[in-house]
Formats: structure tokens, C-alpha cells, sequence
């Protein structure tokens, strides 16, 4: 992933008099009455708040990658946003709900990895364990914590409530554990640890890992396609071939112009990538 960018200015705080921001990142799609409920329940705590819809679309259960897109986010929303994030295979287990509080923003969600890579994106001041249940709704359920519990905590924290106050000090969090790249001779070994909408494919690369290498002159081989250069942008070839860019997350992405290089490679997340560099 990405270096920490420079933040937006303030336009949301805890406890402030701005208008509180909160951004919803779920995989419950749109076709049911989910996510409408979790904002039903942000609301009728703090109608004041400013929600954002970062995505719904998650794949179901898929906790890296809705890590990874929340980590892609969280340097681009005013500081002292509320992030509510919800991908939770976990839910009603002994997985905990949690709180991290950072220098720039909260993160509200479950302790399965999920909010670990965002967190990396300012300092880290406490983590809470979200064990108070007057700050959730009555009598909640195991089944659905994303309306019962970490809505109403991310409700209360837009409202002023400090966050220490909404359950006990932790030590440490889940993390995600993302794989690295891997010298091999004269390149790079990775994979695919993202696959977006679109079918592009987003790799464990970045410019970092080129090291001492040439950024000119690589080739990179992924499903037995072998691309020669990594282009400056998607019109760079001709329609329908595979083309590899630096992506906006500063990630090497593998796509076809105008198609899915997913469905076309037939390649998807845990695919092996090779990059042959020169010095």
C-alpha cells in the first residue's frame, strides 16, 4: 500500500462543533434492508451526522479485502472522521468489537483484521474494547452487531462521547498478516491480493520493491500473459490488451483496457506475478 499522504483539513471532530463525519464500509450489498437499518440507528443517535457510503460492495467474508479498501480511504476524508467498517464472518463468536482511536480519525468494527491496515495510516492512541452495553442498542443480537452495536458506538462517538468511555483499554488488535514480494534471480515473485470491480488486478507490489532495479525495462508474467513495460496509463494500448500501471493506491496493477483482466487471464486473488527486472 501507499505512504501516508498529507490530510485534508478538519471539517469533522469529536466532540467539535463541525458537522461529524461517518463513512460506512460494509459487504451487505444494497439489495437488502442492512444497511439502511445502520443508518436508521446513526441517525436517530446523531441526526447531525454527515454519512458516506464508502462501499457495500465487499465480497462477501472477504476481510482483506475490505481491509485493504479501507486502508485506500481513510487519508482522504477530514480528520477526526468515523470509519465504520463491517465484514464480520465472526459475528456473534468470541471476536471482540472494537475501537481505534488514532491521531486522524476512528475506526469502529470488529477485531478480525479489518481495520489493522487503515490503522496504519496514523498514529495509533488507544484501542478499546467495546464491552459497555449502554452505549448499544437493547437487548442486541448475535447476528447482526453492525445495526446493535457498532453502529450505535460510532453514533455516540460522532456525538462527543469520548471514546475511552464506551469499554475497556486493549493492549494490541488483529492484524492481517499481507504477503511480500520475494527476490527471485533478476526479479520479483508476488501476487494478487486485490481484484476490483472493474477485474483489475491489484498485486503486492509497489515502486518500493524495484529497489536498486530500473523501473524501464521490466516485464512482468501473470497466468502466462507476459507484459513488457508497465504503461503510464490505461489508454496506453490498444483495446482489450493487457496493459500494467501504477495504480492510484501506488500498487502494481494488472488490467485490460476497457475489460476485465480477471475474466480474460482468468486470474484472481493468491494468482502468482513475476516481475523480470534490470539493473
Amino acid at each position: 500500500m501507499s505512504a501516508k499522504r498529507k490530510r485534508p483539513a478538519s471539517a469533522s471532530s469529536v466532540g467539535g462543533g463541525t458537522r461529524p463525519v461517518v463513512t460506512l464500509l460494509t459487504d451487505f450489498g444494497e439489495r437488502d434492508g442492512f444497511v439502511g437499518i445502520v443508518k436508521g440507528v446513526l441517525f436517530g443517535i446523531c441526526p447531525e451526522a454527515h454519512v458516506v457510503d464508502l462501499t457495500h460492495e465487499v465480497v462477501p467474508q472477504d476481510v482483506t479485502g475490505g481491509a485493504l479498501v479501507l486502508a485506500s480511504a481513510v487519508g482522504y476524508f477530514p480528520r477526526r472522521t468515523i470509519h465504520l467498517a463491517v465484514v464480520d464472518p465472526g459475528v456473534g463468536t468470541s471476536r471482540r468489537p472494537i475501537l481505534i482511536d488514532t491521531e486522524d480519525f476512528v475506526l469502529v468494527g470488529p477485531d478480525n483484521g479489518l481495520l489493522s491496515l487503515a490503522s496504519d495510516r496514523s498514529a495509533v492512541r488507544r484501542v478499546v474494547h467495546l464491552d459497555r452495553a449502554q452505549y448499544f442498542l437493547a437487548s442486541p443480537t448475535r447476528t447482526f452487531h453492525a445495526r446493535d452495536v457498532f453502529a450505535p458506538v460510532a453514533a455516540h462517538c460522532a456525538r462527543g462521547t469520548d471514546p475511552g468511555e464506551m469499554g475497556s483499554p486493549m493492549d494490541g488488535f488483529q492484524r492481517l498478516s499481507l504477503p511480500r514480494p520475494r527476490r527471485v534471480d533478476d526479479g520479483l515473485e508476488g501476487q494478487v491480493i486485490h481484484v476490483d470491480r472493474f477485474g483489475n488486478l491489484i498485486c503486492n507490489i509497489g515502486p518500493a520493491d524495484l529497489g536498486d532495479f530500473r523501473a524501464s525495462g521490466l516485464s512482468i508474467s501473470i497466468c502466462g500473459v507476459q507484459i513488457s513495460e508497465i504503461s503510464p496509463h490505461y489508454s496506453s494500448v490498444r483495446e482489450g490488451k493487457p496493459l500494467a500501471v501504477w495504480n492510484s493506491w501506488g500498487q502494481l496493477e494488472v488490467a485490460v483496457r476497457n475489460g476485465s483482466a480477471a475474466r480474460q487471464l482468468r486470474a484472481r486473488s493468491g494468482d502468482r506475478v513475476q516481475v523480470k527486472l534490470r539493473r
